[in-house]
Parts: C-alpha cells; structure tokens; sequence
C-alpha cells in the first residue's frame, strides 16, 4: 500500500496518479525541476495561478517530502522552494513517462 497527503492507496499507481492530481500541480514541480525558485517568481511563471492555490499545492507537495521550503538567512525574510531528493525523482519518473508517450503518440 502507498500514501499520500493522508490517504491509503492499494496500488501504487493510483497513488502517483494522485500526486499529479489537479491543474497546476505538475507545472509547479516542473518550474522547480528547472531551479529553486521563490513564491513570487512561481506566480510569475504559473499565470492564472493564485496565491492560494499555489501555497496549497506547495504545502500538500512539502507535507508529503515531494518540496522543500528554506527561509532565507538574510532581512528579506524570502521563502525558497525546492525539489527534495523524492520530487527530483519523481520528475525522473515524469520525463520516462513523457518519453514513453512520445514514442507511442510516434
């Protein structure tokens, strides 16, 4: 059985599935895939996104270790987000999957 964001999935699929579940979350992990990036820059390249979904989207993606957050050490008080390990290999799971329809669309 797989988990996440609180809920039991019997197949592991059904779970990754839920992962990229909902309109932005895999534009967001695809925008940090390029590089960490602050909240405001996230808006900015997520057009039509809100503040609300987005602090949702990141708040479900770092409760399930898939994003980390590092608040910078200087007066700015500036929020960073970033892949973990487990995101980094998700995207790695994300392009096999896009290789695989690439060739089967082919």
């Amino acid at each position: 059985m797989a988990q996440f964001d609180g809920k039991t999935y019997d197949c592991p699929f059904d779970c990754f599935i839920a992962v990229l579940k909902g309109k932005w979350r895999t534009d967001l992990l695809l925008a940090l895939a390029a590089r960490p990036r602050h909240f405001r820059e996230l808006q900015r390249i997520l057009p039509g996104i809100s503040a609300k979904v987005l602090t949702e989207n990141l708040r479900i993606l770092e409760r399930n270790n898939l994003v980390e957050r590092r608040e910078q050490d200087d007066p700015s008080g500036m929020v960073e987000y970033r892949l973990s390990p487990e995101g980094e290999q998700l995207i790695q799971v994300m392009e096999q999957i896009n290789h695989w329809v690439g060739r089967w669309l082919a």
